[in-house]
């Protein structure tokens, strides 16, 4: 079956970085798009980065824009989120997820077929 299991979260301070990985198993991962989501305690799940199958094109919401870079080796069927100069109101559960269309053009959570897990983000102020 599909697994996506996210690392890399912790406690870091403002203006600190941190690097999430996403590990896929069970799927073809080059053929998938990839995406990052965020949820805040008592929000919805919000969309962060998404990049397309070979990596070529990525996509970011206003909010990370400058700060947040995605990335994927496929050799390893990993994406990555690096996140730097954080801020406290990137705390949040973050979520990787795949979508079979292979394009990095959705900001929807419904667009995306698999989702791992999460890991858990704080950032102190």
């Amino acid at each position: 079956q599909v697994q996506l299991v996210e690392s890399g979260g912790g406690l870091v301070q403002a203006g600190g970085s941190l690097r999430l990985s996403c590990a896929a198993s069970g799927l073809t991962f080059s053929r998938y798009a990839m995406g990052w989501f965020r949820q805040a305690p008592g929000k919805e799940r919000e969309f962060a980065a998404a990049i397309n199958w070979r990596g070529s094109s990525t996509y970011y919401a206003d909010s990370v824009k400058g700060r947040f870079a995605i990335s994927r080796d496929n050799a390893k069927n990993t994406v990555y989120l690096q996140m730097n100069s954080l801020k406290p109101e990137d705390t949040a559960v973050y979520y990787c997820a795949a979508d079979q269309s292979g394009l990095a053009r959705s900001a929807v959570p419904g667009a995306y077929e698999y989702w791992g897990q999460g890991t858990q983000v704080t950032v102190s102020s």
